[in-house]
C-alpha cells in the first residue's frame, strides 16, 4: 500500500484527509499522464476517462472536482453518474477507455468517500501508475526523464471536456441481463440496495428476468448510504425475507461490487457459502479451470473441508479482492472471491460485482431446481467471531510486544482446533481480530482477550 493509497483506492473523510483538491490533482495527473502517452505512441486523440460514483453528498464534489483536472490537463471526462463499481470496470474495458475513476468508500458511512483507479483493461490499477500519482500528489513526480514539480495546463483547443455518459450504464444494464441463462418467474427475489449505487440497477435487471422484486433501502438521500442497509446489515433482509415469505434475498453495499444473501429460511449465505454453491456448480459442468477457487485467509476451515470432500483445489492470498484477482489472472482461474462476499467470475468481470453474483446464484437455483438453503447445505462453517478495533497507529498497535504475546498465547491455546488472524484494514483505521473455534463462546473470549490488551496499551482511538 502507498502513501494514499489503500487496497480499494484513496479513502478517507470527505474534506479532513479526502479532499476536493486531492480529487482535483488526482485529474489533472490522469489527464496529463494518459494524454503523453498517446502522444507517445503517435496518437493525436485526446485521452478519454471514464469516472462513475456512488449515492453519497461528496461524491458530486469529487466528481466535478477530477472532471476539472481531467479537462484541465487536456483529456475528456466521461460522466456515468451514480453507478456501480463493476459498471465503470466493465465500460472502460468495453468502450476503450484509457482509464476509470470510481467515486466511492464502499461500505464505510456517508462521510468517507474514496477514488479507486482501474486501468484499460477494468483491473485495479498497478502499483506503478499509483506511486507515480502519488508522487505528483507530494510534489516530487519525476517522469520521462524530467522532475516536475508541476504539470502544464492544457490551452485552448487542447482543454478537455466533459461528456454525459449515462448510455454506457445502460448498456452495462442490458449486459447483465443478458447472462440471465433461465427466466426467474415465480421466483419473490428480496433486494437490499443500501441506499447506494444499486438502487436503480438491480430492481431493473431482476424485472427484466422475470422475477417478482421486492426492494429495500432504493431510496438514497446523500447520508443514509449504507446506514443500516446493505451487506453490512445482514438482519434487516433476513427480516424482510421472512416477513414477505420470499424465495432468496440479496444485499449490496454501498458500490454493489460485493454481495451477501439471505436464504429461504432466513439464514444469512456468506461469501465463502456462495463461493461453495458456484464451484461446486461450476466443477459439475466442467467450468471450474484449473479446478481452483481463489480465497483469502478470512475464508472459514468449513470451507475448505467441503472442497477437500468435493475434491476441489483452493488458493489463499492476503484479504482484498485485488489481491484475489492478481491471482486469478496469474492462474488461469475462474472463481474466486472473499467471505465478505466480493465475488469475481472471470469469464464475466474483473472486479467483483455483486449483481452478477446474484444473477449466477439464481442460475444455480434454477438449474438444479434447489433452494439456497439446500444448495449449501454440505458446507459446515466453524463458529467465527470477529471484532474491528478503531486505533490511532495500525502498525504501532500490530506492532506491540504485549499484543502480539496475546495473538500468540491465543494460538498456542487453540492449536489444531482453530485459529486467530489479526490484521490491518486496508481501507479503515482499524486492526481486525478474527478467531474460529470450535464454540462461539470460545471464540469470543479469546478475542476479547486480544481486544481487551490493544485497548489497555492504549491504542484504542476514543
Amino acid at each position: 500500500m502507498g502513501k494514499y493509497f489503500g487496497t480499494d483506492g484513496f479513502r478517507g473523510e470527505a474534506n479532513v484527509n479526502l479532499t476536493a483538491d486531492h480529487a482535483y490533482k488526482v485529474g489533472r495527473f490522469l489527464g496529463w499522464y494518459y494524454t503523453e502517452l498517446k502522444r507517445s505512441s503517435g496518437s493525436k486523440e485526446e485521452a478519454r476517462i471514464v469516472i462513475g460514483k456512488d449515492t453519497r453528498r461528496s461524491s458530486y464534489m469529487f466528481e466535478y472536482a477530477l472532471a476539472a483536472g481531467i479537462t484541465a490537463s487536456g483529456a475528456d471526462a466521461y460522466l456515468l453518474h451514480v453507478t456501480t463499481t463493476p459498471s465503470v470496470a466493465y465500460v472502460t474495458r468495453m468502450d476503450e477507455f484509457d482509464c476509470g475513476v470510481m467515486i466511492s468508500a464502499s461500505h464505510n458511512p456517508f462521510y468517507d468517500n474514496g477514488i479507486k483507479l482501474l486501468n484499460r483493461q477494468g483491473e485495479k490499477m498497478d502499483e506503478q501508475t499509483i506511486a507515480l500519482v502519488e508522487a505528483y500528489l507530494d510534489g516530487e513526480l519525476e517522469l520521462f526523464g524530467v522532475k516536475l514539480q508541476e504539470i502544464p495546463f492544457a490551452k485552448q483547443a487542447a482543454i478537455g471536456r466533459t461528456v454525459d455518459y449515462v448510455a454506457g450504464r445502460n448498456r452495462y444494464v442490458g449486459y447483465l441481463i443478458s447472462l440471465g441463462m433461465f427466466s426467474f418467474k415465480g421466483m419473490k427475489v428480496g433486494l437490499d440496495c443500501a441506499n447506494g449505487s444499486a438502487w436503480n440497477i438491480a430492481k431493473s435487471v431482476f424485472d427484466a428476468l422475470g422475477a417478482k422484486t421486492y426492494v429495500m433501502n432504493a431510496d438514497p438521500d446523500g447520508t443514509n448510504i449504507n446506514e443500516n442497509a446493505g451487506s453490512t446489515h445482514i438482519e434487516n433482509l433476513q427480516k424482510f425475507v421472512l416477513e414477505h415469505e420470499l424465495d432468496v434475498g440479496f444485499a449490496y453495499d454501498g458500490d454493489a461490487d460485493r454481495c451477501l444473501c439471505v436464504d429461504e429460511n432466513g439464514q444469512m449465505i456468506t461469501g465463502d457459502h456462495i463461493l461453495y454453491i458456484l464451484g461446486t456448480y461450476m466443477k459439475e459442468r466442467g467450468q471450474l479451470d484449473n479446478n481452483t477457487v481463489v480465497t483469502t485467509i478470512m475464508s472459514n476451515f468449513g470451507l475448505y473441508k467441503a472442497f477437500d470432500k468435493a475434491g476441489i483445489g483452493y488458493a489463499k492470498t492476503k484479504v482484498g479482492d485485488k489481491y484475489v484477482y492478481e491471482h486469478m489472472a496469474q492462474n488461469g482461474c475462474r472463481l474466486g472471491g472473499e467471505q465478505s462476499g466480493h465475488i469475481i467470475i472471470s469469464k464475466y468481470a474483473t472486479t467483483g460485482d455483486g449483481i452478477l453474483t446474484s444473477i449466477k446464484l439464481m442460475e444455480v437455483m434454477m438449474a438444479k431446481k434447489k433452494r439456497l438453503g439446500e444448495l449449501c447445505r454440505e458446507l459446515k462453517i466453524y463458529p467465527q467471531v470477529l471484532k474491528n478495533v478503531r486505533v490511532v497507529d495500525k502498525p504501532a498497535a500490530q506492532n506491540d510486544p504485549e499484543v502480539q504475546l496475546a495473538v500468540q498465547a491465543v494460538a498456542e491455546a487453540l492449536g489444531e482446533t482453530g485459529r486467530i488472524l489479526v490484521r490491518e484494514s486496508g481501507t479503515e483505521p482499524v486492526i481486525r481480530v478474527m478467531v474460529e473455534a470450535a464454540t462461539e463462546a470460545e471464540c469470543q473470549k479469546y478475542v476479547d482477550s486480544v481486544v481487551d490488551t490493544i485497548c489497555r496499551r492504549g491504542h484504542a482511538r476514543v
